[in-house]
């Protein structure tokens, strides 16, 4: 594979509208990982550079928020053109450094874009209340202001789309941001920030800091008081340590952590409906995205049907370079979560399942791995309680509708949840009664700007995406306008 061309590649951090080495010099390597090609080295900053973007960013943050909210709407439409006008180049970019198939990340980018064309239209709708007075003299006023800087730490498996669904509101909101992508997708990260820089938004609003120690810079973030939140998307894990280090300085906090998503098939489900849903849930992204079902929990009238069905499905996608417009599943990220599928696969089999097809590494090799289904899979296995993170599908029996409510809900997950049913009044009983932040009914994507993403439990905090996602960027405050007596 030649590496690729684009103007819109940067290898450099971008801080206070310049692009910047780190001063050591110091660069770290990005890997495509279904061909270990060398793509690019990056500028690996340490934490005075850290401090650095985030001093700047304090000091754009009183005129950035003063900009009026049709001006700032105006700009992320002037992105949002952008992403379109490059969305080829982008999507590439993305596939070269997570894996994922061109025809998943041409629709990533789509779906990035529109958070920021949602938040552009929602930065006007920034609402206020006049709320009854509780006497004749005063009048009670709610406004709502920006929080001030944001520390924004972003996930490999959607490099352009996690970032846009964070930086979206938080500018349209009247924030200015310093981002931390991962270390193995910089570039995405690297190329919406030239492209915002092109838009036009002033020196100082955006600002990328690029680096191969994530711990550190995220607890530069949750210690320097100046960053006021901070927006994460990864393991629930490193959610907890973030969440207790902004203790001190009382950060406000979104977090988008780990789930165990359960797809519930019913005896009366349509099943055809059912299988094709659970292969867009399941093996979209190899598996490893946080709202991948990671139980399928089949009654067991159609629990055989189910079984073969999807297991013939799974057996035909096709595994490949991302780049081959015919593939369907790219590489697991690297060997680490690859050794992770396989010991759920070995656990499981060593205690009774079945592998109905799959169960190995591809004969393509690196981190290539089969998909899989599994059969006979219980409580007692790994994989019923950790996020596998991969193209794995374990298949769970149960007999009634409070059985299949009492497993779904057995976990301290709870991001997103699925069920299918043909039953209008079972599809709200089980709705209402799972534990989890997002359900799907009869559908296995539910990913979409319009709509509060998020989880419960051990899942996060707030809500990204719809008019609640720009809220989580702003602080209340209450006016009380008193000794307003009536004229004479």
């Amino acid at each position: 594979m030649s590496e690729p061309q684009s103007n819109i590649i940067r290898t450099q951090a971008y801080i206070g509208g310049v692009w910047t080495d780190a001063a050591s010099g110091k660069r770290f390597p990005v890997y495509d990982p279904a061909s270990n090609d060398h793509i690019a080295d990056v500028a690996d900053l340490d934490l005075d550079e850290v401090r650095h973007a985030i001093a700047v960013a304090q000091g754009a943050q009183k005129s950035w928020q003063a900009v009026p909210a049709k001006t700032r709407a105006a700009l992320l439409k002037d992105l949002y053109a952008l992403l379109k006008e490059h969305r080829e180049e982008l999507a590439e970019l993305v596939t070269r450094e997570c894996g994922k198939p061109i025809r998943e990340a041409l629709g990533e980018i789509d779906y990035g874009a529109s958070f920021i064309e949602w938040f552009a239209e929602e930065a006007k709708r920034v609402y206020g209340e006049l709320i009854p007075t509780p006497a004749a003299d005063r009048r009670i006023l709610v406004v709502h202001q920006p929080v001030g800087v944001c520390g924004l730490i972003t996930p490999w498996n959607f490099p352009n789309a996690m970032i846009t669904r964070k930086i979206g509101p938080a500018l349209a909101a009247g924030c200015t941001v310093v981002l931390k992508p991962a270390d193995e997708t910089p570039l995405s990260a690297l190329a919406i920030a030239a492209l915002a820089e092109k838009a036009g938004f002033p020196p100082g609003v955006i600002n990328v800091v690029t680096s191969s120690n994530a711990p550190s810079v995220g607890a530069e973030f949750c210690r320097n008081p100046t960053v006021r939140k901070i927006s994460f998307t990864g393991s629930t894990a490193v959610g907890r340590i973030l969440m207790r280090d902004s203790a001190e300085h009382i950060k406000k906090l979104s977090l988008e952590l780990g789930g165990n998503a359960p797809f519930i098939v019913f005896d009366d489900a349509n099943l055809d409906k059912a299988v094709a849903a659970a292969i867009a849930s399941k093996y979209r992204n190899t598996g490893q995205t946080c709202v991948c079902t990671n139980r399928f929990l089949v009654q067991d009238g159609i629990y055989d049907a189910f079984a073969s069905k999807l297991s013939e499905a799974v057996g035909q996608l096709n595994v490949g370079h991302g780049l081959d417009g015919t593939t369907e599943q790219g590489p697991i990220i690297n060997t680490r979560s690859l050794r992770k599928v396989q010991s759920h696969i070995d656990d499981a089999v060593q205690k009774g399942a079945r592998v109905l097809t799959g169960g190995k590494p591809h004969a393509l090799g690196g981190t290539f791995y089969e998909p899989t289904v599994l059969a006979d899979v219980n409580t007692h296995m790994s994989i019923t309680r950790e996020e596998t993170f991969g193209p794995v599908a374990p298949l769970f029996r149960f007999t009634t509708e409070e059985e299949a409510i009492a497993m779904a809900n057995d976990t301290e997950f709870g991001l997103a949840s699925y069920l299918f049913t043909e039953n209008i009044h079972r599809i709200w009983r089980v709705s209402e009664a799972l534990e989890y932040g997002m359900v799907g009914i009869n559908e296995g994507i539910i990913s979409t700007e319009v709509a509060p993403f998020g989880g419960i439990k051990a899942s996060g905090l707030g809500r990204e995406g719809s008019h609640h996602g720009i809220k989580d960027y702003t602080e209340i405050k209450y006016l009380c306008m008193g000794g307003l007596e009536e004229s004479n």
